[in-house]
């Protein structure tokens, strides 16, 4: 799959990169030639994925570590991948809550929307800039099943994500004419490790690496997609059905996974 690397350039940037769905994305980005920024808070998690990397697929590969809550951390990345051949970002930091809102802690949710939308729309933006001067790129964002209906006890998360799945569409067509690809990639219940530190119970998940190679095929194709069995079967299924009726039947998958921490507050996760 060299045409990749022909493509988009020799170096990628993956953001949430030491675990889940990043981790998978820059697996199947070196595999395929590509060399790889790393991005995550998580140093440890990151050189051992750097070394894996290397040695596996005989690409190069960069560790940065940084918090892209915060502004200093987005702008790190973007200091330290300037000089690069960067033609490929993946946006797949962020973290969700679950619990009802009104017991949520308010700079928990704020932070989530720092770093799920603001540090997006800055990368975004920025490496956008950079690909239209080099002439191609390509621009991958994490949406997911929840960003196309109000989701309760994962309000402001499936916000967050309904906030991605719209830019993204808007730059499909916005960047198309400086040939770089925008894809918003919307899966379903994913086994990373989201479900445990979020405190909810997935009955039923598709794989990060599933995910991630889907994706990448995807690319330059469409501007939504929605990887593996799960996420097409509730995607599509839902689909179908009208919004106000989407939000009743994620009432009900949102109350199963989450009614056994009805009284013990609200958890997160962040990827990345």
């Amino acid at each position: 799959m060299n045409k990749t690397v022909n493509q988009y350039g020799s170096w990628a940037v993956v953001t949430g990169a030491s675990d889940g769905i990043g981790k998978a994305f820059a697996q199947a980005i070196a595999a395929n030639g590509m060399n790889v920024f790393l991005v995550a808070r998580t140093k440890g998690q990151l050189d051992e994925l750097s070394v894996e990397l290397a040695l596996r697929y005989k690409v190069k590969t960069a560790v940065i570590v940084a918090d892209l809550s915060i502004m200093e951390g987005v702008d790190a990345v973007l200091d330290h991948t300037k000089e690069s051949d960067v033609g490929l970002y993946v946006g797949a930091a962020g973290f969700g809550t679950s619990g009802d809102f009104i017991d949520t802690s308010i700079e928990s949710e704020l932070n989530m929307v720092d770093l799920n939308c603001k540090s997006i729309v800055k990368h975004a933006q920025v490496y956008a800039q950079r690909f239209k001067k080099r002439g191609s790129g390509g621009i991958i964002l994490l949406s997911s099943l929840v960003g196309f209906q109000g989701t309760p006890r994962a309000s402001n998360y499936a916000a967050t994500k309904a906030f991605v799945q719209t830019l993204a569409e808007g730059l499909h067509v916005e960047l198309k004419p400086h040939k770089i690809d925008v894809l918003a990639v919307a899966p379903g219940p994913v086994k990373s490790g989201f479900a445990d530190r979020a405190n909810m119970i997935m009955a039923n998940t598709d794989s990060p690496q599933i995910v991630a190679q889907h994706a990448l095929k995807r690319l330059g194709k469409c501007f939504t997609t929605r990887p593996g069995f799960l996420g097409k079967l509730l995607g599509y299924s839902l689909s179908m059905t009208p919004r106000w009726g989407r939000v009743q039947i994620l009432t009900r998958v949102m109350g199963d996974m989450t009614k056994h921490n009805v009284h013990s507050g609200t958890r997160q996760h962040e990827a990345g």
